[in-house]
């Protein structure tokens, strides 16, 4: 089986540099992904997420930051790769591409990590965009599981 590269992507009617720092802060990214970091993302930093609705967390390691244009960060355990690229359509909108890879186990493990990936990020692009464009916080994450939510 060739290893799986799951891929989403979405048009956000906003300018790139203003699409790129929603993923960067997570002042912005805590309103529509995770609900806690413990910091900014920057070029050669580590970074931990936290999904406190679900008792999840992720250690992350940003490879390579350019700005306005590609984040590239590796997390989890086993690590995968995760790709964000920005691509500007003029002044105003731009199509951000994310792209996984680096998935393990069974045929049958690994093409459901794929499947599950393609839909947290597809769900996280559709958050990002209502946020951006609207105003509007989803909350598309956090009810994607309502029966996985721990108490506190």
């Amino acid at each position: 089986m060739t290893p799986p590269l799951v891929t989403a992507q979405m048009l956000i009617r906003r300018p790139a540099n203003v699409v790129f720092e929603a993923f960067v802060d997570p002042a912005i990214t805590t309103r529509f992904w995770f609900t806690r970091s413990s910091g900014r993302l920057e070029s050669g930093g580590e970074v931990r997420w936290d999904w406190e609705m679900y008792g999840a967390s992720a250690d992350v390691r940003v490879l390579d930051l350019e700005p306005d244009k590609r984040i590239l960060i590796e997390w989890g355990n086993p690590a995968t790769q995760v790709e964000w690229q920005f691509d500007s359509r003029g002044s105003e909108t731009t199509l951000v591409k994310i792209s996984c890879e680096g998935f393990v186990g069974s045929e049958d493990e690994i093409v459901a990590a794929a499947l599950d990936s393609m839909g947290g990020f597809t769900s996280v692009l559709a958050s990002l965009k209502a946020l951006l464009e609207h105003g509007v916080e989803l909350n598309l994450v956090a009810d994607h599981h309502p029966d996985a939510h721990v108490s506190n």
